[in-house]
């Protein structure tokens, strides 16, 4: 056996041991008896609930792609974090992700999502609205958590770095988003032009 095939077998094996205390101390500390596990329910459920009546329907598409881009990045961000032992969830919803299901799958990216769907609405000035609604959970959101123990910092890392992060995230997933956007318009506006011009085609063969 290879030296790298042995220390890849001991990451594995470290990995699996792992995911199994993980698992244990879900049941032991985590589970469905307790009002932190209910409170992550909720915290999934009652976002998308929101986010079935006041989304726009009709730019489905467009305010989906944006949310999950919001939930892809902060998802990464926060995986990492927990995975490097920076913070961490003590209570889950599910023990077999590292990050919070609650938080990364549904609470920030439905706020985000309803922000910029409020601010494409009116034309008011996206970075302004996303940045007051990362300074909130990043300041005041993030210390309720920990005040209830609910999330913790095991590092250097700190609130501002979590505020950096958000940062990160609403200008990649609106960047990202109007790059869509604008590769939709342009392959629209090349159908719309070469649609009159076949028909042109066709009426002078009749």
């Amino acid at each position: 056996m290879s030296a790298q095939t042995e220390a890849l077998h001991k990451l594995i094996k470290e990995q699996r041991e792992g995911a199994k205390q993980w698992l244990h101390y879900w049941q032991e500390f985590s589970a469905f008896d307790t009002w932190q596990f209910w409170f992550h329910v909720i915290m999934f459920v009652t976002p998308l609930i929101i986010l079935l009546f006041a989304m726009d329907w009709k730019r489905a598409l467009q305010l989906g792609f944006y949310g999950f881009n919001v939930h892809v990045w902060f998802g990464y961000f926060d995986d990492f974090g927990a995975t490097q032992a920076l913070w961490t969830y003590p209570y889950k919803m599910v023990p077999f992700v590292a990050h919070s299901l609650g938080m990364d799958a549904s609470l920030v990216p439905v706020l985000f999502i309803l922000v910029y769907q409020w601010t494409t609405k009116h034309n008011k000035n996206y970075y302004i609205y996303t940045l007051l609604l990362s300074l909130f959970l990043s300041f005041i959101l993030k210390p309720i958590f920990v005040m209830h123990h609910l999330f913790k910092f095991n590092s250097w890392a700190n609130y501002f770095h979590l505020f950096l992060t958000y940062i990160v995230i609403i200008v990649l997933s609106k960047a990202i988003t109007d790059f869509f956007m604008f590769m939709q318009k342009k392959a629209q506006e090349k159908a719309n032009q070469v649609e009159p011009a076949k028909k042109g085609r066709k009426g002078k063969f009749r």
